[in-house]
């Protein structure tokens, strides 16, 4: 929805980035396996034809990609990128579209904006580069902007600049976001509904509150009680999830988190749980029992909150 963010949490290697680059049709049927469909605005891009998806591209899905340096060209002025994306889908001339260019700086909170625009990447600081990589997405005025991890190699103060200007461009567009980010922290403070990812599914999904009040997938369990609190006891130790992410070319059959997960069971091991509603806006894809969830999660993981 316009004016809303959405967090998509999960360890390195869930699958994360890799659905959203397929939600902006670059990664294909050709290089990948793809399954399910992906509307917006009741149109199912999987299925669209490369001209259809690159005119929705950037006018009306925006993206931020995790790295800016890689992802600004080395050897363009940073102007020049952001005009280049106008061109590419309004009928301006170079002139205004580089007003245009030098106007989002300015709104991003880049200072000198006309003088800045005339500059390199590498002349940038990371926190600059993140921003120009945000000027450049909301550029368009998309409906919805997709922020790949843009905190990554940022130190703290920075971050927290780059999230609340998000909050703020959310509201000045009326967009909606998506946020991708491994950080809870994150997305705790920034988003009003939470997808948690595991082995390239969905595992559960809710409003914020439902899943750091009322979580209801092992795996989200074992993310909540993995994060440092201020206050705990100094010898309360970390509570890690033991074992590793599978491969996404080998996912193992029945659930995916069936070989980590402390509270498996042999339907486990052999049926792929459905994501199906739990109460209301809220739903996960777990076969344990709502009474046996419902006690775990007051027994084992409240008291670690």
């Amino acid at each position: 929805m316009p004016g809303e963010t959405l967090g998509v949490v999960g360890e390195s290697g869930s699958g994360k980035s890799v659905s959203f680059l397929t939600v902006m049709g670059l990664i294909t049927a050709r290089q990948a396996q793809i399954q399910g469909e992906v509307i917006f605005e009741g149109v199912d891009l999987v299925k669209l034809p490369k001209e259809e998806m690159r005119n929705i591209r950037g006018l009306k899905i925006g993206m931020v990609f995790q790295d800016p340096m890689t992802s600004l060209h080395p050897f363009y002025k940073v102007g020049n990128q952001i005009a280049e994306a106008i061109l590419a889908h309004r009928k301006v001339g170079k002139r205004e579209a580089m007003d245009q260019a030098v106007d989002m700086l300015r709104r991003v909170g880049i200072p000198r904006p006309d003088e800045r625009a005339r500059q390199y990447p590498h002349e940038f600081s990371g926190g600059m580069r993140q921003r120009a990589m945000i000027a450049m997405a909301l550029s368009l005025n998309p409906d919805l902007l997709i922020a790949d991890e843009p905190t990554t190699a940022l130190d703290v103060t920075v971050q927290a600049q780059i999230l609340d200007l998000i909050d703020r461009l959310k509201q000045e567009f009326n967009a909606a976001v998506v946020i991708i980010t491994h950080d809870l922290g994150v997305v705790a403070e920034h988003c009003d509904n939470i997808q948690v990812m595991y082995a390239g599914k969905a595992v559960e999904y809710g409003y914020a509150r439902d899943i750091y009040y009322d979580a209801d997938h092992p795996y989200t369990w074992g993310l909540l009680q993995s994060i440092a609190r201020v206050d705990a006891p100094r010898t309360e130790r970390l509570k890690p999830i033991k074992g590793l992410p599978p491969s996404l070319i080998f996912v193992p059959p029945g659930c995916p988190f069936h070989p980590r997960c402390p509270y498996v069971f042999d339907r486990c091991r052999t049926e792929v749980p459905q994501l199906l509603p739990v109460d209301g806006h809220h739903a996960s894809a777990c076969h344990l029992s709502l009474e046996d969830k419902d006690r775990i999660f007051k027994e084992e993981v409240m008291v670690h909150q």
